[in-house]
């Protein structure tokens, strides 16, 4: 009885309680919660090195970092030998090779890396004692060899002209040097001349300044206690010498009195990529800093904020568009960016700009402010769970002289944040009326549309101002079969070029440090074989017989559509521009190819597959040829670049061959060619 009581009782208060909620109205969110972030532990030793502790004994490893204080430095000609500097102290001390280090590194199942701002080191903790050793002979002895030296200059000169053809890494450096100015650490760029006139003095010289336990942290994180920290520190870092560090002073960037568009020209793309970006003053842990990022999160910080839903959702402009409005103890910067079709670039950079304007001159609403304030708690609670975000806490706290209940108040801080708050900032910091409108792409299809934005400017790749040629019109009468012909005399003659009825050439080249051959026969009428290998296995192999092809790749067969068939077949021909009875010339007009005038023309095969042809307007020689594939995420180019012709038997070949496709950038050099030789029809049976 008393059972059937009290559940009347219960079910009489719910009533009541469910009568007295108006369920019209969302529920007001609750105050922020309060956190408590791991403690940190922190000391000094006499030399000046100030070591950090955050003891985590949940698993029995332990990382130890170093991290230098110093601002970024103006590296001048030399651009780029910082970061060698900080490769190279990985590469062998005095007392070990690299091949020595890495093998005791990974005895003790460690990792161990460098930086031009310092190094850091994990492993088990039973293994500390080694892994400090290691890290201390690397830290007190490098080798600076002339012999790594010259392995990194080569990676970074490879990653360079890898990035001539990324249109998203030229946007990115071409943005930093015209946010920054080349004369600001942020701006510099690193090429191939700055690079190879880097010595191993540069590299010692960099080490010798920078490298001072006063102008360093140590960090600890993991299995061990303050007590075995201050003993390890003292054992392995006490005898490090310190020494005088000096930050220069860089005149404050500021952004363009007036919004103009800077045009990065890359004939070959499909898509553009577009920034619109500007310094700010915005300094690290301030509380305009915390308001600015809630407001950029509403802008665009995530799937579900303004600019996405503009460009993406509602346009269908693009897969993705973004911003940051990025604090920083030197100088700060707004970027907001998109990568859209052609067709559409002036309309995204309307929409961005559209967005921009809105979120100063009107109120951002309740729910979005809450949405935003929910992200961003969020992640901020998530990253709690690394007991690395403790460390950085405790580093940024020192390194940027917060206040020592900085990030115990994060979200009371965010939570702060009102729609008045995000107005206020947004006045101060999005400017889209003192703004560098950036666009890497196709200027021949986008620049007329982009004016009504601002001054059109151009850029190179580095990043560099210039005018662009007043003379590409194109001759009076001029068609693409007779650029076709001029290309012809250019390498040789017709008649010459006739005479060849086969052709063997060997190529070398290196891909992510693996050597590769690759061997291409041809012979007429329209048969070849082409074959990628390296340490004697076959990768790639194309066959053509001269009426159809087989493609296999690591021995699996492709399969193969009739633009690719005919495609293919039209270039196993010797010289394939000699006839064009299978592909149609259209001379579509003149571009700059790395500041080179070219006629373009457009070949099309009778299957509608299509290429972008582009011949040396004064020498009349093939530099480069664009295809532009369908893929599942939209279109992918293939560019060709063709370099260094030299004459074999009194024809002229392309002795270099760069070809790129998205993150891909294969450049082979000639071996040996053959002309004429004897070649065995049987190697062309299809497989």
């Amino acid at each position: 009885m008393k059972k059937i009581c009290l559940m009347a009782v219960l079910i009489v208060t719910t009533h009541l309680a469910e009568a007295q909620i108006d369920r019209t109205k969302a529920p007001q969110p609750s105050p922020a919660r309060e956190i408590k972030i791991g403690e940190y532990q922190t000391f000094t030793l006499k030399n000046g090195l100030q070591v950090f502790v955050v003891e985590n004994h949940k698993l029995p490893r332990v990382r130890f970092s170093i991290s230098l204080k110093n601002d970024p430095i103006l590296e001048g000609g030399k651009a780029g030998y910082v970061t060698l500097a900080g490769d190279l102290l990985g590469t062998g001390t005095k007392t070990r090779s690299k091949v020595q280090l890495d093998e005791e590194v990974d005895f003790i199942g460690a990792n161990l890396t460098t930086s031009s701002t310092g190094i850091s080191a994990s492993s088990l903790s039973k293994h500390i004692p080694q892994l400090l050793e290691l890290m201390a002979d690397v830290l007190y002895n490098p080798a600076f060899s002339q012999t790594e030296l010259d392995k990194l200059k080569t990676q970074t000169l490879s990653a360079i002209s890898a990035e001539k053809d990324d249109p998203d890494a030229i946007a990115n450096h071409v943005r930093e040097a015209l946010v920054y100015g080349k004369n600001h650490p942020y701006g510099e760029i690193a090429t191939e001349t700055s690079v190879n006139s880097i010595t191993l003095e540069d590299c010692k010289k960099y080490y010798a300044t920078y490298f001072k336990p006063n102008n360093a942290y140590l960090i600890i994180v993991g299995d061990m206690d303050l007590k075995n920290a201050k003993m390890a520190s003292e054992k392995y870092f006490s005898r490090w010498i310190p020494g005088e560090v000096k930050n220069p002073i860089f005149a404050q960037p500021q952004p363009p009195g007036k919004t103009f568009v800077a045009l990065v020209d890359r004939p070959s793309s499909v898509q553009s990529v577009i920034h619109i970006s500007y310094p700010v003053d915005l300094k690290t842990g301030t509380v305009e800093a915390i308001k600015a990022r809630v407001t950029n999160q509403i802008l665009g910080g995530g799937s579900s904020d303004r600019l996405f839903l503009n460009l993406r959702e509602k346009h269908g402009y693009t897969y993705g568009a973004y911003s940051q409005l990025i604090s920083d103890p030197l100088v700060g910067n707004f970027n907001a960016s998109a990568s859209v079709r052609n067709a559409v670039t002036d309309s995204s950079v309307h929409e961005l700009i559209f967005e921009l304007k809105r979120i100063v001159n009107e109120s951002v609403t309740d729910k979005e402010l809450q949405d935003a304030k929910a992200s961003i708690e969020g992640a901020f609670g998530r990253s709690l769970e690394n007991p690395q975000t403790i460390a950085g806490f405790a580093l940024n706290t020192a390194k940027f002289n917060l206040p020592k209940d900085y990030y115990n108040n994060y979200l009371k801080s965010v939570d702060a944040v009102t729609v008045a708050d995000v107005q206020t900032t947004a006045k101060k910091f999005i400017q889209p009326e003192k703004a560098y409108i950036l666009v890497v792409g196709k200027c021949s299809e986008i620049a007329d549309k982009l004016k009504p934005y601002g001054e059109i400017r151009y850029y190179d790749i580095e990043g560099n101002n210039y005018a662009p040629s007043k003379t590409s019109s194109l001759p009076a009468g001029l068609k693409g079969e007779k650029v076709m012909s001029n290309y012809i005399e250019a390498i040789g003659g017709r008649d010459r070029l006739l005479a060849i009825k086969s052709l063997k050439m060997n190529y070398k080249s290196n891909l992510n440090g693996m050597d590769l051959t690759m061997s291409v026969i041809k012979k007429e009428p329209n048969k070849s074989v082409l074959e990628i290998s390296a340490n004697g296995m076959v990768f790639q192999k194309v066959i053509c017989d001269g009426k159809d092809i087989s493609i296999s790749a690591m021995g699996q067969k492709r399969p193969i559509d009739e633009k690719t068939r005919e495609n293919t077949i039209y270039k196993s021909a010797v010289i394939p521009e000699l006839s064009l009875a299978s592909a149609k010339a259209n001379l579509t007009g003149m571009e700059s190819v790395d500041g080179v005038e070219a006629y373009v023309v457009e070949l099309i095969l009778p299957s509608g597959g299509k290429s972008m042809v582009y011949f040396d307007a004064t020498t009349g020689l093939k530099i480069q040829e664009v295809e532009t594939q369908e893929g599942p995420q939209g279109n992918v180019s293939s560019v060709i670049s063709y370099l260094d012709y030299k004459e074999v038997n009194g024809i002229k070949f392309p002795h270099t061959v760069i070809q790129h496709q998205g993150p891909m950038n294969l450049k082979l050099e000639i071996l040996n060619i053959d002309v004429n030789p004897v070649v065995d029809d049987s190697i062309f049976k299809l497989e």
